[in-house]
């Protein structure tokens, strides 16, 4: 009985297929992440064939290049109307080409190249044995202290593979918040995570300390991407599709034909809810909010500092970019199942940053909450589920990452013997020491704060306005609670700085290059430019903040 059963199997596979389609991909709609993916693949040969002593002047070279490339790519498209009345799906359906993406792609590009020159910076540390050092470890196979490690200080070695990491990293981050599929979601987040781990654990002081920060980021990611991957496979069950468009039609109701085999799970809204929740888990813990933040602040404090600052930024937005896709596009037709959630996530996140942040001593961890206080307030703007909340969110995130990388480059400044000098009593009568570096931590501070006149005051007010028109005048009460409570340690940390006698063993202000100077240059120019003249770019994120369905 069974051989003809076998034969019959046979004869129905050997049977001509239909030809597979060759995908269409629109090469110059893709060429902002297609150029960076280039460059960083060309760092690595540049590793692998470039004498050792002209390493780090290419990989400078070849990443400020690359990243400046893609940003007038971005503007390129933007100009030729894909942010506005050419917004498309790109790629089979797999990205998305409209205003949100290109808005966040330039954010976080022009992020990129400021953080980049803080990764080449070099003159902060006393040259060891003839040759510049930068914030990077020597050679990151050695173990911390052995005579590997202390051999490859000698011969001058430096890692110079952190530039294209950082451009790996650069290109997940622009796929990220224009994914509009949930399996290239999921693969843009691998992506920009992995040189992530790698990057927290290159520290060249405190090694052990940055290797414990990586490896905690890189366990609670893990976690993350578990819970993101799981809820994929549920929304998949649900909807028969990783498509963005598909599952927004079954959610709402308006799918056209229905296969079959997926009838019955089609109506199961428990695969919908669970699958939905799983995946703002994964996407919650990337922006950082209460209470999926608890990396936050180990990382923050242990990472490279300028990894720190790249990383604080450029995450963020692309994190947030994704976030607005996920409730704006893919779970409109469910406003009021995910709203009274956010509602509760917000609340916690601002107040919660806001509080612990105070009894914070490290700069950097208070930078960190401040950071978890930040993720409340931008996600007030997401829960206003209305046009004006994505503009609100889109310019407070440009705001963000300016401020952010600057504040961290100022931090790199501060030094002692045994390197940065991270301890607030440390920063005691900075303001004496070196008045200009404290005046412009100062500028930096009033913005995180929201004060008047700051790029964060003019963030602030779209964020929360939009959540009031939005019908969340409550959450707004509670965020300038939040801020107000958050002036408080900043405007701690000024006071500090000016009011207080400089203690004659204290550190030192390392005088730094032209890179370091020119990154703080732009996050003040900006945040003055922000708060002083906001119009021109407010209006840009509104024209921004229409996807493309």
């Amino acid at each position: 009985m069974s051989a003809p059963a076998v034969h019959g199997l046979w004869t129905t596979a050997a049977e001509p297929l239909d030809k597979i389609t060759a995908p269409d991909i629109e090469y110059a709609q893709l060429a902002p992440v297609l150029i960076v993916v280039g460059a960083a693949v060309l760092g690595i040969l540049v590793e692998a064939f470039v004498p050792r002593r002209a390493r780090y002047h290419s990989q400078l070279f070849l990443s400020v290049v690359a990243l400046a490339a893609s940003f007038a790519a971005v503007v390129a498209l933007a100009a030729g109307g894909y942010g506005t009345t050419k917004a498309r799906i790109a790629a089979m359906g797999a990205v998305a080409v409209d205003g949100p993406a290109l808005f966040l792609q330039g954010t976080i590009l022009l992020a990129s190249i400021v953080a980049v020159f803080t990764f080449a910076e070099r003159r902060l540390d006393p040259e060891a044995h003839g040759s510049r050092v930068d914030s990077f470890v020597a050679e990151a196979a050695a173990v911390p202290g052995s005579d590997a490690e202390k051999e490859a200080v000698k011969a001058g070695f430096t890692t110079t593979e952190v530039f294209p990491l950082a451009l790996f990293a650069v290109a997940g981050m622009l796929v990220f918040p224009a994914a509009n599929d949930l399996l290239t979601l999921f693969i843009a987040l691998e992506v920009f995570s992995l040189p992530l781990y790698l990057l927290c654990a290159l520290a060249r002081r405190k090694r052990l300390m940055s290797q414990e920060s990586a490896v905690k980021y890189f366990l609670l990611g893990a976690f993350s991407s578990a819970f993101l991957l799981f809820g994929i496979a549920l929304l998949y069950g649900y909807a028969g599709s990783v498509s963005y468009g598909k599952i927004a039609q079954v959610v709402d109701g308006s799918v056209q034909e229905i296969d079959p085999a997926l009838a019955d799970t089609m109506g199961n809204d428990v695969l919908l809810l669970m699958g939905a929740a799983m995946i703002l888990v994964g996407l919650l813990f990337k922006v950082g909010a209460v209470p999926f933040h608890m990396w936050t602040p180990d990382v923050y404090q242990g990472a490279p500092t300028p990894v720190t600052g790249f990383m604080a930024a450029a995450t963020k937005v692309a994190a947030f970019g994704a976030l607005l896709r996920l409730l704006y596009v893919v779970l409109p037709g469910l406003t009021w199942d995910w709203r009274p959630v956010m509602w509760g996530v917000a609340i916690v996140t601002m107040i919660g940053g806001a509080v612990v942040a105070i009894t914070q001593t490290d700069i950097k961890r208070l930078l960190a909450y401040s950071s978890v206080a930040h993720a409340g307030f931008i996600l007030a703007g997401v829960i206003a589920a209305t046009p004006d909340g994505i503009s609100s969110v889109l310019f407070y995130l440009g705001a963000y990452s300016f401020v952010t990388i600057g504040a961290f480059a100022v931090v790199t400044l501060v030094r002692d013997a045994g390197g940065e000098a991270t301890h607030l009593s440390k920063w005691a009568g900075l303001g004496r020491r070196s008045p200009l570096v404290a005046a412009v931590f100062a500028v930096f501070l009033l913005a995180f704060a929201g004060i008047p006149l700051t790029s964060g005051f003019t963030g602030k007010f779209a964020v929360f306005k939009a959540a009031a028109e939005g019908g969340a005048g409550p959450l707004v009460v509670v965020g300038v609670i939040a801020s107000a409570i958050a002036a408080f340690f900043y405007i701690r940390v000024i006071v500090l700085m000016f009011f207080s006698e400089p203690k004659p063993e204290g550190p030192t202000v390392a005088v730094p290059s032209p890179l370091t100077t020119t990154t703080i240059a732009v996050g003040v120019a900006v945040t003055l430019v922000l708060g002083l003249a906001p119009q021109y770019f407010l209006d840009l994120a509104g024209q921004a903040g229409v996807f493309v369905r």
